[in-house]
This record gives C-alpha cells, sequence and structure tokens, in this order.
C-alpha cells in the first residue's frame, strides 16, 4: 500500500473525517442562529446617495463578489450556494427587513459561510453595494 509521509491514506482519512462533519455541523449551527447586527450598527445611515452612478458601481461589485452565492436577482440560488451546506440569504427578501446599517455590518463583519468584506472592500463599495441590492426587492 503506498503511503504518504508517514500515514498510508486509509489512516489519513480516518483522521480527517472527523473534521468534515465537524466543519458542517458547524456552518449548520451557525445558520440557524439569528443573526442580527448591534444596534449603534444597525442605526448607521449610508452616506452615499442612490443615484444610478452608485447603483451601477454597486451591481458590478456584486457580480464579482456575491452573485456566486446569492444568486443573479439574489434568491439566494447562486452556482455555488450548493457546495456552502445552507442556503444562502435571499436578499431580494431581507432588503425590506434590514436597515442599512445592518445590511453594512454584515457585509463588513461576515458569518460562516459568507466572509467579511471589511479588509477587501472600501466603504463605498459596501455601502454602493447596498444600493444595488435594494433594487433586487422592487423586481
Amino acid at each position: 500500500m503506498r503511503t504518504i509521509g508517514i500515514l498510508t491514506p486509509a489512516a489519513l482519512l480516518v483522521l480527517l473525517l472527523p473534521l468534515l462533519f465537524f466543519t458542517r455541523e458547524t456552518v449548520a449551527q451557525s445558520a440557524s442562529e439569528k443573526w442580527i447586527a448591534p444596534a449603534a450598527e444597525a442605526a448607521k445611515k449610508n452616506p452615499v446617495q442612490t443615484n444610478p452612478g452608485s447603483i451601477g458601481a454597486g451591481k458590478k461589485v456584486y457580480v464579482q463578489r456575491c452573485l456566486s452565492c446569492h444568486g443573479t436577482a439574489g434568491n439566494g440560488d447562486g452556482p455555488d450556494a450548493v457546495d456552502l451546506g445552507i442556503h444562502p440569504a435571499r436578499l431580494s427578501e431581507v432588503t425590506t427587513s434590514e436597515s442599512d446599517g445592518a445590511l453594512f455590518w454584515k457585509i463588513t463583519t461576515g458569518k460562516k459561510p459568507m466572509p467579511r468584506f471589511g479588509g477587501r472592500l472600501s466603504e463605498t463599495d459596501r455601502w454602493n453595494v447596498i444600493n444595488y441590492v435594494r433594487t433586487l426587492a422592487k423586481k
């Protein structure tokens, strides 16, 4: 039997298999908890005016960073959603119940499996995405 380092492939599988279940369980547990932004964050106002320029810029960022999980229309049906183990938020519905500040906080901080975008996107890009996502609820 071929070995990998000092472990056989079967031994390696036995060691790694519990991690797979732990990760899926952790994601499922995390997904079942209500995700609520702190009140101070939820109260923040969007400093970027909603206009065609902001919506267009937000759409570009959305297509690059969000569409793969949240889908074209924000229904949580993007091509990568199946691999997550949970159903991504239906942004077309969430945007009617969440403040701009709450959405900004969630985009900034992330929650497994959604990455945090605070260090990946500028504040303006995050606000533009919110302006764009708001248009999905109207479709």
